[in-house]
């Protein structure tokens, strides 16, 4: 065959093997161009982790506690697996009759403290098309003589708490009413000093005054009680039918009073802040609480919202961290210190409370109640010293603190103490009380609360506390670095590719160049005439 021929061979051997080898490459290329792609996305991925990984979470933990019928956070909520105590210090009188016809201080007896455990559920729950539910609350109280300092049957003399209110109440009152009122304590023999038992002092004891208004007064206007007891009626359902927001909706008003009663607010007090219900039965909060945060806790024998502020982080004994939210310091002060509180003076500044105090006569029937930190704590000390037998308030002690896991707003521990004291009027025109002077008398003082939440209920908050910034730092550090190894990796190889390329493209080029001047040496050599 001729070079020509042989050239033209050459070249259509070539071309088929040119193509498959450009083929080959650029599947390569592509795989590694793809293998770029995976490694940048899964380094975006560990950013995005980074930045919105707690979102996810945040979203978990609100569906996980809204208050969905059926539900184990519902079930914990209508019937909390905790067993709640009260225990109670009753201030004993040990003077009676030296303060009233003397004019001797009244010197006090602590005597407690006398422990009662508590049941809580919620009954007669009915979902509502709003997002709330509506239910009545049941505590039972049974009686823990183990822990009590003695029975129930031990006998403390305390102020006669209808006594004292009756007459405080007829101070302005026209004189013959006074004179008339004195009359009929003398016929009933009615003193200002009572001799009962705890268990009557607590739960109630048949009252003359009482008695007689339930014979004399008109029905409409009679008291809701035949008996007087601090705890009177609270042993059992409540009558008391609160609506509160699932958090199903708006997480944000998780656990929220939206109607107490049927009442978006309360009607003592002389401004809409004051009379707000915007706040929880003390249980449960919001979630994700930071230190910014004030919570609001509504008791009906608070007779208002009482605020929670932030005072430091706790760690409790099932090693859950919590945050600590006890009432600012204004929260009882006088207007002068703290002019906010104005609105809790329905009758003008006269009405105001003394700095510690707070009036709940508008809750309690007009009876003279004031309430305060236990032994006057936060309160002005001329207070505690009105009286012997209160010694200096003592913060461990007497101090009211909430425990609340933050991210998902259950409260861990509690002490909600407070103190019991009658604001009493000097009335000369009664003999009975003429000599028992203008003083803020303590009754009792109590301490309710829990202690611990079940290993169930804190092993889910450790788990939701703990687990996911884990997680989280392994899907980062996993993505990244995946990512990062592979886009190395595929880069690598790149680079090495394409220089394997430009060294076999400059060989194949030099190979066909000489090829081509052989051929041409060849073929001019064969057209050359022979030599003969």
């Amino acid at each position: 065959s001729t070079p020509t021929t042989r050239s033209t061979k050459h070249i259509a051997m070539n071309g088929p093997k040119h193509k498959l080898c450009t083929k080959l490459s650029s599947t390569y290329l592509r795989k590694w161009w793809i293998t770029i792609v995976v490694a940048a996305a899964l380094i975006i991925g560990g950013i995005v982790v980074a930045c919105q990984f707690s979102v996810l979470i945040d979203a978990v933990v609100d569906r996980m506690v809204a208050l969905r019928p059926g539900a184990k956070t519902f079930g914990w909520w209508a019937k909390p697996p905790v067993e709640p105590r009260i225990s109670l210090y009753i201030y004993n009188v040990t003077n009676a009759d030296d303060f009233l016809s003397n004019g001797s201080k009244a010197i006090l007896d602590e005597v407690g403290p006398y422990v009662y455990s508590e049941t809580w559920e919620k009954v007669n729950i009915v979902s509502n098309d709003n997002g709330t539910l509506s239910y009545n609350l049941r505590k039972i109280y049974t009686f823990r003589e183990d822990l009590s300092v003695g029975p129930e049957d031990d006998v403390v003399i305390v102020p006669n708490i209808p006594m004292l209110s009756a007459t405080s109440q007829s101070k302005h009152a026209a004189r013959f009413l006074r004179l008339a009122m004195a009359s009929i304590m003398d016929i009933l023999k009615i003193k200002p000093f009572v001799q009962v038992s705890v268990g009557q002092l607590l739960w109630g004891y048949e009252d003359p005054l009482l008695k007689l208004a339930k014979d004399v007064v008109p029905k409409e206007q009679k008291l809701p009680y035949e008996e007087f007891g601090l705890l009177y009626g609270k042993n059992g359902t409540s009558s008391d039918r609160i609506t509160v927001n699932t958090g199903v909706d708006d997480v944000e008003k998780y656990g929220i009073i939206d109607k107490f009663n049927g009442r978006t607010h309360l009607p003592h007090w002389t401004s809409d802040e004051c009379n707000s219900l915007a706040g929880t039965d003390g249980s449960i909060f919001p979630p994700h609480i930071d230190h910014d945060r004030v919570l609001h806790v509504y008791d009906k024998d608070l007779c208002r919202l009482l605020p929670l502020v932030f005072e430091k982080e706790v760690v409790t004994s099932n090693e859950v961290t919590g945050y600590r939210f006890t009432p600012p310091e204004w929260v009882f002060a006088d207007v002068d210190s703290h002019p906010d509180n104005m609105c809790f003076c329905p009758a003008g500044k006269p009405s105001c409370s003394p700095n510690g105090l707070f009036n709940v006569s508008l809750c309690q029937y007009d009876s003279p109640i004031m309430l305060s930190f236990p032994h006057f704590y936060l309160a002005d000390d001329s207070l505690r010293t009105q009286v012997e037998g209160i010694s200096p308030p003592q913060k461990e002690k007497h101090q009211f603190f909430f425990d609340v896991q933050p991210k998902m707003g259950t409260t861990l521990r509690v002490r909600a103490r407070i103190q019991i004291n009658l604001a009493v009027s000097q009335v000369f025109d009664i003999k009975q009380v003429a000599n028992f002077p203008d003083i803020i008398f303590p009754i009792l003082w109590f301490e309710e609360g829990i202690d611990r939440l079940p290993d169930e209920v804190t092993d889910l908050m450790r788990f939701a506390e703990e687990v996911p910034p884990k997680i989280r730092i392994g899907l980062i550090v996993g993505l990244c670095a995946v990512g990062v190894i592979l886009l190395l990796v595929s880069t690598f190889c790149l680079i090495r590719n394409s220089h394997r390329q430009s060294t076999l493209h400059l060989e194949g080029s030099n190979y066909l160049a000489t090829a081509q001047v052989d051929m041409n040496k060849k073929q001019n050599k064969d057209n050359q005439p022979g030599r003969y």
